[in-house]
């Protein structure tokens, strides 16, 4: 089922829809924010300049720090007297990201989510447990809006409190689960303490994940605990929150809801724009946001994006889940590795789960990378050369694949600190 007809509309016809919006932005920006136009006077560009969607290349970058540079409103470009919602970063490295919202904002950002419930299967029949958490965070209630949308009954958990969570899923029999996926472990973790039939307490059919880069691995760890659909959103409160993008029945790409976000994707060395598939870093434009528009946004996230329609019938643009952030990549001894890279050599192990961690330290001038493992409930902690021989295939397995030479432990189960939201995955003791 297709929420919105534009997203099966032939190219041609999206195409022509962007051109417009596109131009209608860059003119929007030019007139009203300071910021914006001395950027384009600089490079000697005015919005009539903009025929094609080629000419989005002729704009420059927007990145975080610009957005904090004119904290806190000082990108907006409609009075305080139309902005209707305000959500903004934690600012735990600096002053906070924030970001706006008008009546129309907040229309199109319903209708982005309605689209993604209806990718899942979900309908006004369905009960959605929502533990994204809510407040200046954009998941929980950009999740409940679209939830609302589409006439299903919402359930406002947040985050934390994993047996509270567990006790509604049952006792509302929540047909829909959103949250961060190794969140959705956890709870699955939890809840089998009360036997291998959990399962049947349950009447969960799909789940709707995102906020975090995720391996295939992972994916499948979650599928199989909660025997669920699994649907994968992608989002960035810069652009307007969950709903840029998300994957449907027929494809592990992500669906880019392009009649509202304009996507590129480009070196993030050179910034140059790379082929159709080529792997690089996410570039979005915001095509109808009136408080907050954004020109080339630089996400940090690094992904590739093909145009092959879907066998779903849509025939907007795909990117494959986000690998990992520009910035979050290691590199160690001068080979490059993203998280969820190692997160995928371990899902191939065997007697171990996915949770772990990655810390990278010094030993003298080398750097050196230590992954702690927890080993499964299945595998007996006393069973020495059992255990030897996985840490040892999982060590030669990151060896062989990524070509990074790693100290593995393996440790007792439930012995990492769980997450009640985003996972933390990398310790990083170089920067100390």
């Amino acid at each position: 089922m297709i929420w919105n007809k534009i997203e099966a509309a032939p190219r041609e016809q999206i195409e022509n829809l962007q051109l417009k919006r596109l131009k209608d932005t860059v003119q929007r920006v030019y007139n009203l924010t300071p910021f914006y136009k001395k950027r384009f006077d600089e490079l000697g560009i005015k919005p009539e300049d903009i025929e094609s969607l080629q000419d989005v290349q002729k704009l420059p970058f927007t990145k975080k720090q610009n957005l904090r540079d004119h904290y806190p409103f000082g990108l907006f470009t409609v009075p305080m007297s139309e902005v209707v919602r305000i959500h903004s970063s934690s600012g735990t490295t600096g002053k906070p990201t924030v970001v706006g919202y008008t009546q129309s904002d907040m229309d199109i950002w319903d209708e982005v989510m309605a689209r993604v419930f209806t990718m899942s299967g979900a309908n006004a029949e369905d009960v959605v447990h929502n533990g994204y958490g809510y407040g200046l965070f954009t998941g929980g209630l950009g999740f409940h809006n679209g939830a609302e949308k589409i006439g299903a009954t919402i359930v406002p958990a947040s985050g934390g409190f994993t047996d509270r969570q567990l006790m509604l899923m049952r006792d509302f029999k929540a047909t829909i689960l959103a949250c961060t996926p190794s969140f959705a472990l956890h709870l699955a973790e939890v809840a089998s303490k009360a036997g291998s039939d959990y399962l049947n307490h349950y009447k969960l059919k799909a789940g709707i994940f995102g906020a975090e880069p995720t391996s295939a691995g992972l994916k499948e760890e979650v599928k199989k605990a909660w025997g669920i659909d699994y649907h994968e959103v992608y989002g960035l409160s810069e652009i307007i929150g969950p709903g840029v993008s998300c994957s449907c029945k027929k494809s592990q790409r992500l669906h880019i809801f392009e009649d509202h976000f304009l996507p590129e994707i480009i070196d993030p060395k050179t910034g140059e724009v790379l082929p159709e598939g080529q792997r690089g870093e996410l570039v979005i434009t915001s095509l109808t946001k009136q408080a907050l528009p954004i020109i080339r946004y630089r996400t940090g996230d690094i992904t590739s994006i093909i145009t092959t329609p879907c066998e779903c019938g849509r025939t907007m643009k795909r990117m494959e889940s986000v690998v990992g952030r520009a910035d979050d990549m290691l590199i160690v001894n001068g080979v490059n590795v993203y998280p969820s890279q190692i997160e995928h050599v371990i899902s191939n192990a065997e007697g171990v789960t996915l949770n772990y961690q990655i810390v990278a330290d010094k030993k003298g001038h080398l750097d050196k990378l230590e992954i702690l493992v927890e080993i499964s409930d299945e595998v007996l902690s006393d069973n020495v050369a059992e255990i030897e021989r996985i840490r040892k295939d999982i060590q030669d397995a990151l060896l062989n694949n990524l070509y990074i030479n790693a100290a593995v432990k393996l440790v007792e189960p439930r012995s990492i600190e769980r997450s009640q939201g985003k996972a933390v995955r990398i310790i990083d003791k170089r920067k100390d």
